[in-house]
């Protein structure tokens, strides 16, 4: 048989019988149904994840007769501040730091703006000037808890902002018992809030912060089990 007969009819010469192309291409394609279902399988995950966020801050409500050993606000906003102040009038608390202070803001300058008595900020009120963000907060408040030997604290901040706070603070001082004293700028109970940009923006931000917060406290939580791990298996050694 010459090689014009060993050519197969009707396939050019070179070319592949069709079922041995599909079968070339078949992980092709399984690579790519698995990576859009995987993408899909995150957005579903995600949008279920922040829709349970947003109606675990909607429920969030300040206690109605909050009692504690001290109070700290996270700064962010006036508010906030004169929510703290106020709770420290009230007997809430015995002591309240303000965390977070912009270096250029006086506690002098705080107490005009809150109307307060230069004899309360003197006994009671420490400014906290370290702090540039959330993890900033809670090791603050962690070093100022243990110098006053705190056991119960308040903590005052926005109702979307208070999840992560709380992580924060648990992860660096998981001892401390903290009670959320939320401050609630917008109405999220009502679904219209879903239709203001500013709103939902900060949302999903916050949302977004709140998750990375979860897996670095998770990824922590695993290096320091390993290194427990490890350490003990020296001693018994």
């Amino acid at each position: 048989m010459n090689a014009l007969e060993r050519v197969k009819p009707g396939l050019p010469q070179g070319a592949r019988p069709d079922g041995e192309g599909r079968r070339r291409r078949a992980p092709v394609r399984l690579a790519v149904r698995a990576v859009l279902a995987l993408i899909l399988l995150v957005a579903v995950a995600g949008t279920g994840g922040f829709l349970y966020f947003a109606e675990t801050v909607a429920a969030l409500e300040a206690p109605r007769d909050p009692k504690a050993d001290a109070i700290v606000v996270l700064t962010g906003g006036y508010q906030r501040i004169d929510r703290a102040i106020g709770l420290l009038k009230r007997g809430a608390g015995q002591r309240l730091l303000i965390s977070g202070v912009n270096p250029a803001t006086s506690g002098n300058q705080i107490r005009k703006l809150t109307q307060s008595s230069s004899s309360l900020f003197e006994c009671c009120v420490d400014m906290g000037y370290e702090a540039v963000d959330t993890i900033g907060n809670a090791n603050e408040t962690a070093r100022w808890i243990s110098d006053h030997r705190f056991r119960r604290v308040l903590v005052v901040t926005n109702n979307y902002h208070m999840p992560r706070s709380l992580l924060e603070l648990k992860v660096i001082d998981p001892r401390t018992e903290f009670v959320a004293y939320p401050v609630v700028n917008s109405d999220l109970k009502r679904g219209n809030w879903l239709r203001q940009p500013g709103v939902l923006k900060a949302m999903l931000s916050e949302y977004l912060k709140y998750s990375l917060a979860h897996i670095r406290a998770f990824a922590g939580a695993r290096s320091w089990s390993g290194l427990r791990g490890d350490t003990a298996g020296l001693s018994g050694g």
